[in-house]
């Protein structure tokens, strides 16, 4: 099987490390271990910061040329068996594999796609309705979260969709045997604004809450924010905050390793593979029962969640896991299986080649 895989967002090949381009990558190899040859059909980028019919104008112009070049390619080559698109939403549509998959008769999958009627009402609605055009055509839209797939069926209830939960080729994590300091917190993320430095926000602040008991915590992550994310933890005594900076996954993989407890609130995650990487390792977590949160760290199994916003139940779960090391202990061994066990590399690899086969008809 033949796909031509496009992400509108951020191509498997950009140079910025996210949540997203790991996401889009993952999914390339997922596909390919289940016997598909996968080709990045364009390195097109639709994202749009602010809503602007002009902007979206010269979009939809750059990409009828995108849509020509494409088309000339397969027509020389061959087109592939289907068309893939990963996360269109309302700042960044697919623009392109609708006209494609429409000239070269293609069945259409799009994974991770979201809509809200929120965005409509903001706005957005000239951005948001590609997503809706593409999530309607598709033979399938494969929902990493359960939100996600709620989003899409409430407003187009003639949607296919397939759930593919969220998953991690965690081989890097597993290598390594846990050696954990319960002392040591960890986090890893982007410094960036938004979502992000609410979370830093959010870390600080319960930090401080337990300033009374014994902690270190390392910081894995860079960005425009950084001086704010510091400043943020500039109260703190010296070395109780450990700043690492970007670092590759094996680098990465190694502190983690050494960790006790992973750290991160999660304001408006969509769900958070750096979660899925920290149980892997051997961490348990603390975060907030927020947006896509709860579909991988599961409260009481393998981390603890508060509910959003509240800042000392955030704290007081922090506190809970660094007196409490039976649980700690326990919670850490619940999350390494649950990713060996449950979102493996192999089993989403299974798991979306079974969906290929029932949605599009099309052989492994």
């Amino acid at each position: 099987m033949k796909v031509a895989f496009y992400s509108p967002l951020k191509s498997p090949r950009h140079p910025v490390p996210s949540g997203d381009r790991l996401m889009a990558r993952l999914l390339v190899t997922a596909l390919e271990h289940g016997g598909a040859e996968v080709d990045i059909a364009s390195e097109f980028h639709s994202f749009t910061k602010e809503p602007s019919d002009e902007r979206l104008a010269m979009l939809k112009a750059e990409a009828v040329a995108e849509v020509g070049r494409i088309g000339q390619v397969w027509r020389q080559a061959g087109p592939p068996d289907l068309w893939f698109t990963y996360h269109p939403y309302y700042k960044a549509p697919d623009l392109l594999g609708p006209a494609l998959a429409r000239e070269f008769s293609l069945p259409y999958l799009t994974a991770e796609a979201s809509l809200s009627a929120r965005r409509d009402r903001s706005g957005w609605s000239g951005m948001q309705a590609p997503v809706a055009e593409a999530v309607s055509m598709a033979v399938v839209n494969i929902c990493m979260t359960a939100r996600d797939r709620i989003g899409l069926t409430e407003i187009l209830p003639q949607a296919k969709t397939a759930m593919l939960p969220p998953f991690l080729d965690a081989s890097a994590f597993l290598l390594l045997r846990p050696v954990p300091d319960p002392t040591r917190f960890v986090t890893v993320a982007m410094m960036r604004p938004g979502d992000k430095m609410d979370s830093y926000r959010v870390l600080a602040i319960s930090l401080a809450m337990v300033g009374d008991l014994d902690w270190t915590l390392e910081v894995v992550g860079d960005g425009p924010c950084r001086p704010d994310v510091e400043e943020l933890f500039a109260g703190f005594a010296p070395g109780r905050i450990v700043w690492h900076g970007e670092r590759n996954q094996s680098e990465i993989a190694a502190i983690l390793s050494h960790g006790g407890i992973y750290v991160w609130p999660g304001c408006g995650e969509a769900y958070g593979l750096a979660y899925l990487e920290a149980q892997a390792a051997g961490l348990p977590v603390v975060a907030q029962a927020i947006a896509g949160v709860p579909e991988v760290v599961i409260d009481g199994r393998t981390g603890l969640l508060s509910a959003p916003g509240d800042v000392p139940a955030y704290a007081d779960a922090v506190r809970m896991l660094l007196v409490d090391g039976e649980r700690r202990a326990a919670l850490a061994r619940n999350a390494r299986q649950f990713v060996e066990r449950e979102r493996s590399l192999g089993m989403a690899a299974a798991r979306l080649a079974s969906i290929l086969k029932e949605f599009t008809g099309l052989p492994g």
